[in-house]
């Protein structure tokens, strides 16, 4: 793995369980000014990793690292960092303990702090659980996040988006290989079907019934299919795919000591500056979440963009007017 490893030692968990022998894996471009206010996080969203997010930054563009100091930090669960796939004997594999987003972030605070000298962030940024991220950050820590701008994302997973995932989690947990996460050799039918249950989300009504599929390569509805099925099963681990949709169905900024299960409470506590980018037609984070969220976010523009693309309009090199419109978002935050 190019980038860097931050080694966390055993973290104490929101859910009381301990992670032993934890670490962050992380990537910086640029460098730390020297007022250390050109701080730019990117955390990772549920299918990437910082080598993913190189595609929202670069020399010229909104968020630059001859300007800024970038840091793309994995997402526990991903196979970078800790997750069930490289955990040591007894956390390995099923037995790797349920992660919140607040440990993430309050991990990801440590690394910054403690190892990279970070005292303030200019902006959090991020795709759909890199976006739920951004709110975490900003609720968490409101004193030390000057912007947020999350982007086909919530500040709460929603009960239609939790069960959105039980359907790709049981497709995936039916393989007879599963073995409850004790599997021997991968269960690529398992993977299969959680790719083909997935892809039909992931994209928009509009998006198949105009056929844009093959706007980006594929003569047929099949080939992208299969496309993301061998995604699936050569660049996964099915126990991280589940670690991290559990992280992801749990997602929630009140959830721990500060907000105590008060959602409302948890968004007027936010400071940062916000803009808030959904996209009309994504079909498990709607604007409707985010104009409900806006509601109680005390310095905050929602600006919904409309792309047949849905959820993965947001990917880099999908929707070229997506691209431009976040660009355009990002710079009025870094003014």
């Amino acid at each position: 793995m190019d980038g860097e490893k931050y080694t966390l030692g055993n973290v104490a968990l929101l859910s009381g369980e301990t992670l032993l022998d934890a670490h962050l894996a992380f990537k910086t471009y640029g460098r730390l000014n020297r007022n250390k206010d050109n701080v730019v996080v990117l955390p990772t969203f549920y299918t990437g990793s910082h080598h993913r997010n190189e595609g929202f930054f670069g020399v010229g563009r909104a968020i630059d690292p001859e300007k800024h100091f970038i840091i793309s930090i994995n997402l526990f669960g991903n196979g970078f960092s800790s997750s069930p796939s490289n955990a040591p004997t007894p956390q390995d594999g099923p037995r790797f303990p349920q992660i919140s987003l607040w440990d993430n972030i309050a991990c990801q605070y440590r690394l910054l702090t403690e190892h990279l000298g970070v005292e303030h962030i200019a902006l959090v940024t991020g795709w759909s659980m890199a976006g739920c991220q951004a709110y975490q950050w900003a609720a968490q820590y409101p004193d030390f996040v000057n912007a947020i701008l999350p982007f086909c994302a919530s500040a709460k997973t929603s009960t239609h988006n939790h069960v959105f995932l039980e359907g790709v989690k049981a497709a995936l947990c039916a393989d007879g290989h599963w073995d409850s996460g004790n599997y021997s050799t991968p269960p690529i039918a398992g993977l299969k079907a959680f790719a083909r249950v997935y892809a039909g989300w992931a994209f928009s009504q509009t998006f198949y019934r105009e056929g844009l599929y093959k706007e980006i390569g594929f003569e047929s509805i099949e080939d992208l299919l299969r496309d993301w099925e061998t995604d699936h099963v050569e660049n996964w681990d099915a126990n991280n795919l589940l670690a991290k949709l559990n992280t992801w169905q749990s997602s929630d900024i009140s959830t721990g000591p500060l907000y105590n299960g008060d959602l409302d409470h948890a968004l007027r506590s936010i400071k940062a500056k916000t803009i808030i980018m959904p996209c009309a037609q994504d079909l498990y984070f709607p604007p409707e979440d985010n104009e409900i969220e806006a509601e109680f976010i005390a310095d905050v523009e929602l600006r919904v963009y409309d792309s047949p693309w849905g959820h993965c309009a947001a990917n880099p090199g999908n929707d070229p007017g997506f691209t431009a419109a976040l660009e355009q978002s990002i710079r009025d935050l870094l003014v």
